[in-house]
């Protein structure tokens, strides 16, 4: 039985009480890696100086329609770049739950099976 235990991004699992060494299922590989190239800075990752999107540089940004404009721009080509198992199908950038807080919604198809996904987080755009 494999461990409910967070696993370490995609390629250093944690062993479960047996020792075994548990991998990710498609569907989590995917979802992490997008993750990982969101948070990403371009020129963070040693001998890939232009992986990642880097969302965290947009903390400070007005939260406008060229604000939004510029982050759906860079999620949708880094994802399209760096995630070759996804398709991308829509990226929708709105208003959070809270002033200075932006909702996206990224929804894909992976690619093998066809299998429609949705990862949803959350960008504060105020500095602190």
């Amino acid at each position: 039985m494999a461990s409910k235990e967070p696993q370490s991004w995609p390629l250093l699992p944690v062993p479960d009480e047996s020792g075994r060494l548990s991998w990710p299922n498609l569907e989590d590989s995917i979802a992490q890696c997008i993750r990982a190239i969101l948070r990403t800075r371009p020129g963070e990752q040693l001998m890939r100086p232009g992986f990642g999107v880097g969302l965290e540089d947009f903390v400070g940004e007005n939260d406008d329609p060229a604000t939004r404009r510029r982050i759906h721009e860079a999620i949708t080509l880094g994802l399209g770049r760096w995630e070759p198992r996804i398709q991308l199908s829509d990226v929708a950038i709105t208003e959070g739950a809270e002033p200075g807080w932006l909702r996206i919604d990224i929804h894909y198809r992976i690619r093998r099976t066809g299998a429609p996904r949705r990862l949803g987080l959350t960008l504060s755009l105020e500095e602190g």
